[in-house]
């Protein structure tokens, strides 16, 4: 998979730009603050419709725009994939709310080779895997950011995940609400039965995937931590359903679990009812990231967590081509800088398996002058950006 053409329109610091992009590897150089890391990130929202630094879509939209009646962003790609030529639009159009500040309501318009799309009918036809410092907040932070991460993986990858997704997320507001409203008026508990099989039909499936997706990267991503660390360290991820409420030891048919977590579902209806929510399912699910048997989280070095998070992008990436017989576009954001030398030499190696990759940077010493020379070389200032070599 490779982008051959890239052209923003009041993307955050971008007014507008226009770009072609080589095989193999791009090297964006430049100050902070000058737009590098927003031209990653949009590349990313091609595969995931969504951003990886905030969960406030509109922010995205340029500041320049926000003056204009009804702001419109727009990502147009042309990109390869399985010998193909694709087109891929995104529009972000902000409506109602604040201009200047961005508020209001954002409707997405997406557009593959013409023809309008959703975003569950469309993800996935793009694929990026993409590697910032700021990913140690998957260890650090809650598992509300354990759970963002495999959604936008697993979205893009696992056939019908982001649907179930959508689907699940609409029915649990629904659920709760009924809770809510048992709760405060009192009524039958029978109105629960349709969204229990509802959570529960979307919900085994998103927990298949994830259980089934945690097992596969694992056995990926476990080697390539062990040679990083010189053979002195095993990594492992757990995946940590509600469901079981410990490491995932579940059934291992579908249709067998789909009827524990419906039995679940009704069998917790008297606490979801007294705490007006739904106390059990996949919304509530964890990752642990293990590292010789310690919870990163509690245990891990600053250097052991960069390591993992390392590791467990380069067994992502491996295995999207696994599932998709295509490898994805690998962007990485001022990585090398976090990284000491024997890292840094072992992730620009890898990096050659990459059909396409595209790094940030803002010191050219920390590249070796043959890994410069195998790319180019890209200034961004300021929202523009010159193809230096």
């Amino acid at each position: 998979m490779r982008l051959t053409r890239l052209s923003l329109t009041n993307y955050r610091a971008f007014a507008q730009v226009e770009v072609v992009l080589p095989r193999g590897v791009v090297v964006l150089v430049g100050d902070n603050a000058q737009g590098k890391t927003s031209l990653l990130e949009s590349v990313f929202f091609l595969a995931a419709f969504t951003s990886f630094q905030t969960s406030q879509d509109n922010q995205v939209v340029n500041f320049t725009a926000r003056g204009d009646d009804i702001p419109v962003t727009r990502i147009v790609a042309e990109y390869e994939r399985a010998e193909k030529q694709h087109k891929l639009e995104i529009r972000l159009i902000l409506q109602g709310g604040s201009a200047e500040y961005g508020t209001g309501r954002l409707r997405k318009e997406i557009l593959l080779d013409g023809i309008k799309k959703n975003a569950a009918a469309a993800v996935g036809h793009f694929n990026a895997v993409v590697f910032i410092p700021q990913m140690s907040r998957y260890i650090d932070n809650g598992p509300e950011e354990r759970r963002r991460y495999l959604n936008l993986t697993l979205a893009q990858i696992v056939p019908g995940y982001a649907d179930d997704l959508t689907r699940y997320t609409r029915g649990l507001i629904r659920r709760n609400a009924l809770l809510k409203q048992l709760q405060e008026q009192g009524g039958d508990a029978g109105m629960l039965d349709y969204w229990d099989e509802l959570l529960a039909d979307c919900g085994s499936r998103l927990i298949s995937a994830r259980d089934a997706a945690v097992r596969e990267i694992t056995a990926l991503a476990s080697p390539v931590h062990f040679t990083l660390t010189g053979m002195e360290e095993n990594f492992s991820m757990q995946y940590l359903p509600a469901l079981t409420q410990v490491e995932a030891d579940l059934p291992g048919d579908i249709n067998e679990l789909h009827a524990s977590y419906l039995a679940r579902l009704r069998g917790n209806h008297r606490v979801d009812i007294a705490r007006g929510t739904t106390s059990i399912g996949p919304h509530r699910d964890d990752l642990r990231f293990v590292v010789n048997g310690n919870n990163l989280a509690d245990f891990g070095s600053r250097g052991q967590v960069r390591t993992a998070l390392q590791s467990l992008k380069l067994g992502e990436l491996q295995w999207m081509k696994e599932r998709t017989g295509e490898m994805p576009v690998m962007l990485l954001d001022e990585t090398l800088a976090e990284l000491d030398e024997h890292r840094r030499a072992g992730l620009l190696e890898s990096l050659a398996e990459c059909e396409q990759v595209l790094l940030t940077t803002t010191d050219l010493d920390l590249f070796t002058p043959d890994f410069l020379r195998s790319g180019q070389i890209w200034q961004v200032r300021a929202g523009e950006i010159e193809i230096s070599k």
